[in-house]
C-alpha cells in the first residue's frame, strides 16, 4: 500500500474538501494575499460539488487520511491544474511536492501539465519551479507554467 494517494473524490468528501480549500486559501494572507480572498468559489460547497459531479475534484490522502485536494481538468494527453490545496496544518512537510508528483502519475499517457498561479504567491511559485515547471507566460496578475512529461 502506498503512503500517498490521489484519487477522484468521493461524494462524502466534498464538504471536507471545501473546508480544506477554505482554510488553505485563507492562509494566503500570511504570504502577501488579501485576507479571505482565494480563487473564485474556493470556500463554496456548491462549487466543489459541481467539480465532483464533473469528475474534476480529487482527494489527496496520506495513509488513507484526507489531507488535501485538487481540481484537475484531464483532457487526452494533458492536465490543467485548476487548483491544489492542502490542509494548513500539513504545510511545510513536503506534501505539496508529493501532491504534484501524484498529479503527474494520474494517467500513464500524460504529456504536459499546465497551471497558473498569482504572481504575488511566493509559496506556490517556488513549489512549481521546484517541481520542474517552466514559466511560459505572465500577465499583470499571474504566471503560467507548464511541464512536459514526454
Amino acid at each position: 500500500m502506498r503512503e500517498f494517494c490521489l484519487r477522484k473524490a468521493k461524494s462524502d468528501e466534498v464538504e471536507a474538501l471545501t473546508m480544506i480549500s477554505k482554510n488553505a486559501f485563507n492562509s494566503d494572507y500570511l504570504i502577501g494575499g488579501e485576507e479571505n480572498d482565494g480563487p473564485p468559489d474556493y470556500d463554496k460547497v456548491s462549487w466543489h460539488q459541481k467539480m465532483f459531479e464533473d469528475g474534476r475534484l480529487y482527494s489527496f490522502l496520506k495513509n488513507n487520511a484526507l489531507i488535501g485536494g485538487a481540481v484537475l481538468f484531464v483532457k487526452e494527453k494533458s492536465v490543467y491544474i485548476g487548483r491544489i490545496f492542502i490542509n494548513p496544518s500539513f504545510f511545510r512537510n513536503g506534501y505539496g511536492l508529493q501532491l504534484m508528483k501524484e498529479i503527474e502519475l494520474i494517467k500513464d499517457d500524460i504529456e504536459v501539465i499546465k497551471l497558473d498561479t498569482p504572481i504575488w504567491n511566493i509559496r506556490t511559485n517556488n513549489l512549481y519551479i521546484k517541481c520542474g515547471y517552466i514559466e511560459v507566460s505572465r500577465n499583470e496578475d499571474s504566471i503560467q507554467y507548464e511541464k512536459k512529461l514526454k
